[in-house]
Parts: structure tokens; C-alpha cells; sequence
């Protein structure tokens, strides 16, 4: 299932899920990426140590998004070999709470990932953290197995629980709007401002 939400653009799901779902805005694709799809695998890694997302890459499903709880800005928790072993296992993507270096490599690779920024000096591979537990990324707190859409207008997250109905409401919406017409949205549109504006005292 978490499959077909590759379909399911982020604003829909934001409309669906509302504010509290929806990372902030420094969380964004680092190069023109697809819209990646899949459930979350959790990581936590300490500020300036990358060991744990290390660890992922060789532990997520195929087609899971690895999501990382991290906050630092001054070093890269991977490069362009981490990015293309997750990428040969299968993983959709990274979405980070931090930095990556070897962005060039990463983009040629066609690798997503969405991210804080780019630096080049990596962090180091000796402290702890968590695999598979609850991770906050972006501002929204991430259980394993959430559903992870990202793309060039944001990264929502579907909580699993909850996936077969925000789906469903999806699909009904984007079939809704696919059936309206401009015109018919212009004039839908029009009577709602103009109910707002008189409710509020203005006129004209």
C-alpha cells in the first residue's frame, strides 16, 4: 500500500494531515529529485557522528525512506558511497535532519535525498544513537513504518496507523479535483472569498 502514495502529491496530503505532519522548510531536495514514497525507517544519531545512518544502509527494507534525527550543521552524515550502497539495497531515499557531502556524486547517481544542506567534512562513526525507534525530523515525530512522501514542495508524513484512510481520502480528493474545471473552480472560489470578506464587514 505505502506504494501507491507515490501518486499522492504532498499538498493533498497536507490538506488531509494539517500542519503538525508537514516538515519545515529547511528540510528540502537537494536536487531535482522524483517524488520518493515508502515507509520510514527510523535512525537517531548523535550531533557530528554518522555511525548509525552507517548502520542503516545495510539494515532498511527495500523501499523504505531512512529517515535521520540528527540537528547538526556542522558535519555531513554521508557521502556519495553511503548514498550509492543505499541506493544498490534499494532504499527509496534520506530524508535528514543535517548535512551531506558529495553532492555531485549523488546527484548523478539519481539518488533522493532531502536534506538540511550540503558540507564537505564528514562526522565521525563512534557514538551511539537509535535504529528503528521514534526519530523527530523536520519538526514532525516519525514512528517506524510512517509513510514518508517527499518532493520539490515538502516531505509529509502519514502515520501508519492511519494510512488506509488518509489514502482513501487522498484518492477521492485528487478524482474531486480532477473532475472540476478552472471555471467552475473560479466561481467556487469567488463565492468563498466574497462570504468571507461580508462576514467580516467588508463590502464591494
Amino acid at each position: 500500500m505505502d506504494t501507491a502514495f507515490k501518486d499522492v502529491p504532498p499538498t493533498t496530503l497536507a490538506d488531509l494531515l494539517g500542519r503538525e505532519q508537514v516538515m519545515d522548510i529547511g528540510i528540502r531536495p537537494l536536487w531535482d529529485a522524483p517524488r520518493i514514497a515508502g515507509p520510514a525507517y527510523t535512525v537517531r544519531c548523535v550531533p557530528g557522528d554518522n555511525l548509525m545512518l552507517h548502520a542503516a544502509i545495510h539494515r532498511a527494507e527495500p523501499g523504505s525512506v531512512i529517515v535521520v534525527e540528527s540537528g547538526d550543521l556542522d558535519y555531513a552524515l554521508a557521502g556519495g558511497n553511503v548514498c550509492a550502497v543505499a541506493q544498490r539495497r534499494g532504499v527509496a531515499g534520506f530524508v535528514l535532519d543535517g548535512l551531506i557531502r558529495d553532492l555531485g556524486e549523488v546527484r548523478e547517481a539519481g539518488f533522493p535525498v532531502f536534506a538540511r544542506g550540503v558540507i564537505p567534512i564528514p562526522g565521525t562513526k563512534a557514538k551511539g544513537g537509535a535504529l528503528g525507534e521514534p526519530a523527530r525530523v523536520g519538526g514532525v515525530l516519525i514512528q517506524p513504518g510512517d509513510i514518508v512522501v517527499a518532493d520539490e514542495e515538502g516531505v509529509v508524513v502519514t502515520p501508519a496507523a492511519r494510512q488506509e484512510e488518509i489514502l482513501a481520502a487522498a484518492r477521492a480528493k485528487l478524482a474531486k479535483e480532477a473532475a472540476e474545471s478552472l471555471d467552475a473552480w473560479e466561481e467556487n472560489h469567488r463565492a468563498r472569498i466574497d462570504k468571507a470578506l461580508r462576514e467580516l464587514g467588508y463590502d464591494g
